[in-house]
């Protein structure tokens, strides 16, 4: 993929909920690239719209109003067969890590490859286990999940979402369960494997303390996209902790 491309190109979005007199608009003319290898941290209250836009882009949501490109193809208007195809081209990783408890971590990873039917069971297995050492859990590849950490069920998610070496990840909170070094870790991960293969993360969190990880940061505010800056390397910004869920 092209560099200089845009993986993701969103131009004058809007979006409604409900209809006639409750219809309420909840995104104002939202525009926004997203380019390979970059990771975007969204920041912003509850309320804000940030997880409606990450629901469009992740094409879980149809685009109402406005151009919302990925990988140079306009989700406007696309059929729900055209989204289901894209949405195969992202990984999601979320605030519960959303593991099946009977599979192991390496079942878990390997779900997820063999939606690609192209690929075989064993060549399956060994792309989830190369991507389960890559986020530092070689020696859990068989453990169920009840008997990890929520940091290391976390990495697991990560392998998950990355295995398939997606163009775009998408990460809703994925700090917000652990505690700080375990989310520390996390996100050095994320930022590492972004880099290696040339990933875009968007990612959207209420914790200061990963901001520092981002190439820039945008924040939103009642549905408007209110800043949009790129994060200096050696950036010091120290906001306040938020409380640790653990």
């Amino acid at each position: 993929m092209n560099m200089k491309e845009p993986v993701i190109t969103i131009s004058n979005i809007n979006h409604y909920y409900g209809k006639g007199a409750l219809k309420k608009q909840i995104l104002f003319n939202i525009n926004l690239e997203i380019y390979a290898g970059e990771i975007v941290i969204m920041t912003g209250p509850s309320g804000s719209g940030k997880t409606t836009l990450l629901s469009l882009i992740g094409g879980l949501r149809s685009v109402q109003e406005g151009s919302l490109q990925f990988l140079g193809k306009e989700l406007f208007g696309a059929s729900q067969t055209k989204l289901v195809q894209s949405r195969r081209k992202i990984g999601y990783i979320f605030q519960a890590h959303n593991l099946l408890g009977f599979l192991t971590a390496r079942q878990n990873v390997q779900m997820a490859v063999e939606l690609n039917q192209r690929i075989s069971q064993s060549e399956a297995i060994k792309r989830s286990e190369a991507m389960l050492s890559a986020v530092g859990l070689a020696e859990r590849i068989n453990y169920y999940p009840d008997n990890l950490s929520g940091g290391q069920k976390q990495r697991i998610a990560i392998a998950r979402a990355l295995v398939n070496q997606p163009p775009l990840v998408l990460a809703d909170e994925p700090t917000a369960a652990l505690d700080k070094q375990s989310g520390r870790d996390v996100v050095e991960i994320m930022q590492h494997l972004a880099k290696e293969q040339g990933t875009a993360i968007l990612l959207v969190t209420h914790d200061n303390r990963i901001l520092d990880i981002a190439d820039r940061i945008v924040e939103m505010e009642d549905g408007l996209l209110t800043r949009d800056t790129q994060n200096p390397p050696m950036n010091s910004k120290v906001g306040v902790p938020i409380s640790e869920h653990n």
